[in-house]
């Protein structure tokens, strides 16, 4: 992989599904400095990026790419994809439109049940 600058993964702390998620894809990421993670509540999130409101980042995580360049929710998975060990190849699917769209509906259910979801895997330790 070449060397880039972080990702900025933006993530719902209060989510055990959504920690699990950045707690995995940490563990696979194909250096250990293709991402930083960074919770939706936080003051550095608010800080750094005051132009994503709450809402904004609560809806669906978001990916900072260089340059500023914001992918969120669905469309983040290929870029995330992209730097993840054994994954990789994975990235080019998303390139089907009806992977695009079934993938879109996926991502918007899970999103939005994501507290209720939750509550059926093991609570993660509360993130700062």
């Amino acid at each position: 992989m070449q060397n880039r600058t972080p990702a900025v993964l933006i993530y719902d702390a209060r989510c055990s599904l959504c920690r699990g998620c950045m707690k995995w894809i940490e563990l696979h990421a194909i250096q250990k400095d293709a991402f930083e993670f960074i919770p939706c509540q936080s003051d550095e999130r608010r800080s750094r990026f005051p132009e994503m409101t709450d809402e904004i980042c609560l809806k669906s995580f978001q990916l900072v790419l260089s340059h500023n360049q914001i992918l969120a929710g669905e469309r983040a998975l290929p870029e995330i994809l992209k730097r993840l060990k054994g994954f990789r190849c994975l990235s080019v699917l998303f390139k089907t439109p009806i992977i695009r769209i079934l993938l879109y509906a996926i991502y918007r259910w899970v999103a939005n049940n994501r507290y209720i979801i939750s509550k059926f895997i093991k609570p993660l330790a509360t993130a700062d």
